[in-house]
Protein backbone atom coordinates (compact mmCIF):
# COMPACT_ATOMS: atom_id res chain seq x y z
CA UNK A 1 0.00 0.00 0.00
CA UNK A 2 3.01 2.23 1.03
CA UNK A 3 4.48 1.56 -2.29
CA UNK A 4 1.12 2.02 -4.56
CA UNK A 5 -0.60 5.17 -3.11
CA UNK A 6 1.83 7.41 -4.21
CA UNK A 7 1.22 6.44 -7.54
CA UNK A 8 -2.60 7.26 -7.64
CA UNK A 9 -3.88 9.96 -9.82
CA UNK A 10 -6.83 10.51 -6.50
CA UNK A 11 -7.72 8.36 -3.69
CA UNK A 12 -11.80 8.68 -3.01
CA UNK A 13 -12.92 8.82 0.34
CA UNK A 14 -15.74 8.62 2.55
CA UNK A 15 -15.63 10.72 5.58
CA UNK A 16 -13.92 8.32 7.68
CA UNK A 17 -14.44 4.71 6.45
CA UNK A 18 -13.53 3.80 3.24
CA UNK A 19 -10.56 5.56 0.58
CA UNK A 20 -9.92 4.24 -2.31
CA UNK A 21 -6.70 4.89 -4.68
CA UNK A 22 -7.03 5.40 -8.47
CA UNK A 23 -4.72 5.55 -11.40
CA UNK A 24 -5.55 6.19 -15.13
CA UNK A 25 -2.64 6.32 -17.34
CA UNK A 26 -4.53 6.80 -21.09
CA UNK A 27 -1.42 5.37 -22.84
CA UNK A 28 -1.68 1.62 -20.99
CA UNK A 29 -5.00 1.59 -19.48
CA UNK A 30 -8.49 1.10 -20.89
CA UNK A 31 -9.82 2.06 -17.56
CA UNK A 32 -8.43 3.48 -14.06
CA UNK A 33 -7.60 1.15 -12.04
CA UNK A 34 -7.59 0.66 -8.06
CA UNK A 35 -3.76 0.52 -7.08
CA UNK A 36 -4.95 0.51 -3.15
CA UNK A 37 -8.23 -0.04 -1.04
CA UNK A 38 -8.88 0.26 2.45
CA UNK A 39 -12.27 0.25 5.35
CA UNK A 40 -11.77 1.05 8.85
CA UNK A 41 -8.22 1.82 9.98
CA UNK A 42 -6.53 1.19 6.74
CA UNK A 43 -8.27 4.38 5.00
CA UNK A 44 -6.67 6.69 7.19
CA UNK A 45 -3.35 5.46 6.30
CA UNK A 46 -3.98 5.55 2.48
CA UNK A 47 -5.26 9.27 3.21
CA UNK A 48 -2.09 9.96 5.33
CA UNK A 49 0.57 8.68 2.35
CA UNK A 50 -1.57 10.36 -0.35
CA UNK A 51 -1.10 13.69 1.10
CA UNK A 52 2.74 12.45 1.82
CA UNK A 53 3.24 12.29 -2.16
CA UNK A 54 0.45 15.06 -2.97
CA UNK A 55 -1.99 12.68 -4.06
CA UNK A 56 -5.29 14.88 -3.99
CA UNK A 57 -8.36 13.69 -2.19
CA UNK A 58 -11.53 13.53 -3.21
CA UNK A 59 -14.67 12.84 -1.22
CA UNK A 60 -17.50 11.30 -2.24
CA UNK A 61 -19.13 8.43 0.32
CA UNK A 62 -21.45 6.65 -2.60
CA UNK A 63 -18.48 6.29 -4.94
CA UNK A 64 -16.17 5.30 -2.48
CA UNK A 65 -18.02 2.22 -0.67
CA UNK A 66 -18.96 1.55 -4.23
CA UNK A 67 -15.70 0.75 -5.45
CA UNK A 68 -14.17 -0.21 -1.90
CA UNK A 69 -17.15 -3.10 -2.73
CA UNK A 70 -16.57 -3.79 -6.57
CA UNK A 71 -13.40 -3.47 -7.51
CA UNK A 72 -9.85 -4.99 -5.84
CA UNK A 73 -6.50 -3.79 -6.08
CA UNK A 74 -4.52 -3.89 -9.22
CA UNK A 75 -8.07 -4.86 -11.03
CA UNK A 76 -10.07 -2.02 -13.69
CA UNK A 77 -13.38 -0.55 -12.30
CA UNK A 78 -16.23 -1.63 -13.39
CA UNK A 79 -17.60 0.26 -16.43
CA UNK A 80 -21.02 1.04 -14.56
CA UNK A 81 -18.55 3.49 -12.73
CA UNK A 82 -16.41 5.10 -15.47
CA UNK A 83 -18.80 8.28 -15.94
CA UNK A 84 -18.15 9.76 -11.94
CA UNK A 85 -14.90 8.35 -12.00
CA UNK A 86 -14.07 10.59 -15.59
CA UNK A 87 -15.65 13.32 -13.96
CA UNK A 88 -13.57 13.29 -10.74
CA UNK A 89 -10.31 12.55 -12.41
CA UNK A 90 -10.95 15.70 -15.23
CA UNK A 91 -11.54 17.46 -12.15
CA UNK A 92 -7.93 16.52 -10.86
CA UNK A 93 -6.43 16.91 -13.83
CA UNK A 94 -7.54 20.20 -14.86
CA UNK A 95 -6.97 21.64 -11.37
CA UNK A 96 -3.02 20.22 -11.49
CA UNK A 97 -2.72 21.77 -15.34
CA UNK A 98 -3.92 25.37 -14.03
CA UNK A 99 -1.64 25.34 -10.64
CA UNK A 100 1.38 24.74 -13.41
CA UNK A 101 0.87 27.21 -15.43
Amino acid sequence: MRADVPTADVVITSPTHYSVALSYKAETMDAPRVVAKGVGFLAPKIREVAQEHDVPLVEDKPLAQTLYKTAEAGESIPSSLYKAVAEILACVYNAKNALSR
